[in-house]
């Protein structure tokens, strides 16, 4: 099986360093990684360059000019790159464990998507983690993170939990298993059945009405919630809008009552207005096969 990583950035070099040694520490290997990046300064391109050939990985660095908040767009102009047929989607502030992409390749069955969540640090211990901690896994021990600024409140299910635990927890979590893009995986068959990301969401719940519509699609959503960990680093969120994040919700709700499949504002659409699509695509096999809008 092969994978390709689609992990989304908007100029945030320290903390995609921090990704990057992530996925060079991987004990999965037949993955590319896909930088899906939203308008980066040059510092981002400079950076997936060097890091790329320095931790021996096979990298694409997709950019788009940066036009405000475009996170959907970029996500599909980066399907549209991908290599292989499973896609897994991930966020730039998030450093896999070692058995991340092998725990997603491990658990992937036909007509499924995955969804895991995140273990969230405070910004001192996400200043705090280097390259050395992500390689001995010291940055996913709960007992570490607690002695480097983990609150003493903080849970530790979701990233201590043993194989049979985690199986368990899996199974019995009340947690809704609503796709999250930070840590979500699925055939890019089926994603490219719902047309990708809808390119009208803003910050808020874009992933979600994009796992609403798989479900519509008769995707079944597996969780991978305490098996498959990443430790989310802490930032700032200013382009957060209350205003946009309703309209998010109000569209995800209207889409999960009316059973729709299909955004028509995604990837084909892409395509029509001339995106040049490689010719290594994996969707280029598919995108003729796409069913009409329902």
């Amino acid at each position: 099986m092969q994978l390709s990583v689609i992990a989304t950035t908007y100029n945030a070099t320290e903390w995609l360093q921090k990704l990057l040694w992530g996925y060079a520490a991987q004990t999965f290997r037949d993955f590319e990684l896909i930088i899906a990046d939203d308008g980066s300064k040059p510092e981002t391109a400079a950076l997936v360059q060097e890091q790329s050939q320095a931790l021996g990985l096979n990298v694409q660095h997709v950019w788009q000019e940066d036009d405000g908040f475009q996170k959907c767009r970029i996500l599909n102009k980066a399907i549209l790159h991908a290599r292989h047929d499973y896609l897994v989607f991930t966020d730039g502030d998030c450093i896999p464990r070692a058995d991340f992409l092998e725990v997603h390749a491990r658990r992937a069955a036909p007509r499924t998507y995955l969804s895991g969540s995140y273990y969230k640090l405070p910004m001192s211990t996400s200043k705090l983690i280097n390259r050395e901690d992500i390689d001995a896994g010291r940055c996913f021990d709960w007992h570490w993170l607690r002695d480097n600024g983990l609150p003493r409140s903080a849970k530790r299910s979701k990233i201590d939990a043993g194989p049979t635990m985690a199986r368990w927890l899996n199974r019995l979590t009340p947690t809704k298993c609503n796709l999250k893009g930070s840590n979500a995986s699925a055939w890019l068959e089926d994603v490219i059945r719902v047309n990708g990301y809808d390119e009208r969401m803003r910050y808020g719940g874009l992933d979600r009405e994009f796992g609403v519509r798989l479900v519509n699609a008769g995707v079944r959503p597996v969780h991978v919630r305490y098996d498959a960990i990443v430790v989310h680093l802490d930032h700032a969120r200013g382009y957060r809008n209350p205003d946009e994040v309703a309209a998010n919700k109000a569209m995800r709700v209207a889409v999960d009552r009316q059973g729709i499949v299909q955004t028509p504002h995604g990837l084909s659409q892409l395509v029509q207005d001339g995106y040049p699509i490689p010719s290594h695509a994996a969707a280029l096999k598919y995108l003729n096969q796409t069913p009409s809008t329902s």
